[in-house]
């Protein structure tokens, strides 16, 4: 009944145009088609990635032996070459990965060249780029850590050879994959890609026509690319000839040239960082990201103000009601300022109190919680983790985009969520051939626009996030493994793409699944909604009846109904073995036995 409800509901398209608030969203991805997905039963392995040929990757390589996270690599590979607008090797990903003993957070987030500064996104009056104009060339490009982090997560994790996990790529890439009406409605949407030379002869005919969907897509550029670094690990990328030809375009771009270099890419670290890890409720522990990604402290602070409710308390017709969707919006307006004060690469930036778990302490979210009346409070101030504030100013409100996720469970038991992107839907709109000569390639990053466009606020105070040579941009990315507490055992892998909305859809994921009793797909479907303490709730358009707007809107909530184009994987412990789901607003799937 819910499927039947929620694809009525979508058909008959938006109730209400997007507000300022909305707009300012600027979702990753366009909305697509609804696409109703079953669920999927597997009772050993399941792999739960955005689109079919990259899952069958992944499958590909539990089927030879391999590990989660070599099923984990496969995937991803092949996400660039299908997905190019939503991650690639010219990007970066945060991976959590359970080995069947601990828990690992690897973090291959891009970080600002060495010759970055706080000013990089301001124009000669001292005021802040518009988004657009930071978004588009080479400043807005991060040093990629993809395939650096992978490289070392193979090596500690792998069981298949490395150029193994290379194969199913390279062999799309070079025999071609055919477009989706996805690929092509956001190619339609986007309006820059065409600028760039190397990306228009890839996603264009000779007359300058998109593909249709069904074409079959060959992209030759990153089969060699791909071949070298099978060959030569990840050097092979990061310095030499395709280095060489990254740097160029980003350097040299006609319109926005930016600062990266070849030391930059040579000399790129990742970080094997410390998983949080945190209680919830009677039975789970949720563990995820830490700084730089704000998603797991924001998710966990949503989740522990709100009081556990009955389904027969929360839910009308199988959907929130008004009562509990205004607690939520509160709820994330609290988590909201925290995050917009005090999260930032703690390389650069020390956590409140001394510890990031501050923010998750008992006492300090029972005093937020309190603040959560019956009316709507407006805009939300930060608190004082510890008893103590930071001379901080609050970051702006700005887009943040990005994403894919990918979940998998291996027949022994290991577990993965990785969650990689290139930032905004086809990142900084620049394609490199790797210095082949090649059509085609790989997209590069704009992660240096997660950094605050305006570093400091008119009293001259810094943003933490602010640019600062070898930093990482603050992230939402949200890669999450729920555990029994009781036992041990592993219950869940679940992420999402959306930017800042990421932490909502994983937050509605585990509610709804916890608290309502649903199966992931059910809870996947659900409508989105979520706010940001920007003023206005977001509801997808579409998706809730009348009366709880209205019962939203004599709450005090400023209701904005908008497309919120989720694409939640998730794989969860049920009925013996592991069921798996994708979200219906993307091509995901789940593949496994």
């Amino acid at each position: 009944m819910l499927f039947t409800a929620l694809l009525a509901l979508a058909a008959c398209g938006h109730m209400g145009q997007p507000g300022p608030a909305a707009q300012a969203l600027q979702n990753p991805e366009a909305a697509v088609a609804w696409q109703a997905k079953p669920g999927w039963r597997n009772s050993h392995a399941a792999v739960a990635a955005a689109h079919p040929l990259a899952a069958a990757a992944g499958q590909e390589m539990l089927d030879a032996g391999g590990s989660a996270m070599d099923a984990g690599i496969a995937v991803q590979l092949v996400l660039g070459l299908v997905e190019p607008q939503s991650s690639g090797i010219g990007g970066g990903a945060f991976l959590m990965y359970w080995d069947g003993h601990s828990v690992s957070a690897l973090d291959g987030r891009e970080t600002a060249p060495a010759a970055a500064d706080e000013a990089l996104f301001l124009k000669p009056d001292g005021q802040p780029m518009a988004y657009s104009q930071a978004v588009v060339g080479g400043r807005s490009v991060g040093t990629p850590g993809l395939l650096r982090m992978l490289e070392q997560a193979h090596a500690r994790f792998g069981k298949l050879p490395w150029a193994r996990l290379f194969e199913p790529a390279i062999r799309l890439s070079e025999q071609g994959y055919a477009l989706t009406a996805r690929s092509v409605g956001l190619l339609k949407q986007d309006r820059f890609l065409i600028k760039d030379a190397q990306a228009a002869a890839y996603f264009y005919d000779a007359q300058g026509q998109l593909w249709p969907a069904g074409h079959l897509l060959r992209n030759p550029a990153l089969a060699a690319v791909l071949r070298q670094v099978a060959a030569g690990g990840a050097d092979a990328f990061l310095t030499g000839p395709v280095a060489r030809d990254i740097v160029r375009r980003v350097r040299e771009h006609p319109g926005n040239p930016g600062r990266l270099s070849e030391a930059d890419l040579a000399g790129y670290a990742p970080k094997f960082r410390q998983a949080l890890c945190s209680d919830w409720r009677a039975a789970w522990r949720v563990c995820g990201f830490p700084p730089p990604s704000s998603g797991h402290l924001t998710l966990m602070q949503i989740l522990t103000m709100l009081a556990p409710q009955q389904p027969s308390q929360v839910l009308a017709q199988g959907l929130p009601g008004d009562a509990w969707l205004h607690r939520y919006a509160e709820a994330a307006n609290l988590a909201f300022a925290d995050r917009a004060l005090y999260i930032a690469d703690p390389d650069f930036v020390p956590a409140p109190a001394g510890d990031w778990r501050s923010l998750l302490a008992p006492d300090y979210l029972r005093t937020r919680a309190a603040l959560i009346t019956e009316q709507a409070a407006g805009t939300a101030q930060p608190g004082r983790p510890g008893g103590r504030s930071l001379a901080w100013a609050s970051q702006a409100e700005q887009p943040e985009h990005g994403t894919s996720h990918i979940s998998i469970v291996d027949g022994e038991g290991r577990a993965l969520a990785m969650t990689s992107s290139i930032e905004a839907g086809f990142g900084a709109r620049i394609m490199s051939d790797g210095g082949s000569g090649l059509a085609g390639g790989f997209l590069l990053n704009n992660q240096l626009t997660d950094f605050a466009l305006a570093p400091r606020d008119a009293q001259g105070r810094p943003v933490a996030n602010r640019v600062e040579p070898g930093k990482r941009p603050r992230s939402s990315m949200s890669p999450t493994l729920v555990f029994d507490r009781r036992d041990g055992r592993l219950l869940m892998s679940l992420g999402a793409p959306g930017g800042p909305a990421i932490i909502h859809y994983v937050a509605k994921t585990l509610i709804a699944t916890q608290d309502w009793g649903m199966d992931v797909q059910q809870a996947v479907a659900l409508p989105n909604f979520g706010g940001f303490n920007s003023g206005s709730l977001l509801l997808e358009s579409g998706l809730f009846p009348a009366s709880t707007i209205a019962g939203l809107r004599a709450r005090g909530q400023r209701v904005v109904e908008t497309d919120l184009p989720s694409g939640i994987q998730a794989i969860e412990r049920r009925d013996g073995g592991w069921f798996g789901a994708a979200d219906p607003r993307r091509d995901g799937v789940v593949r496994g036995n």
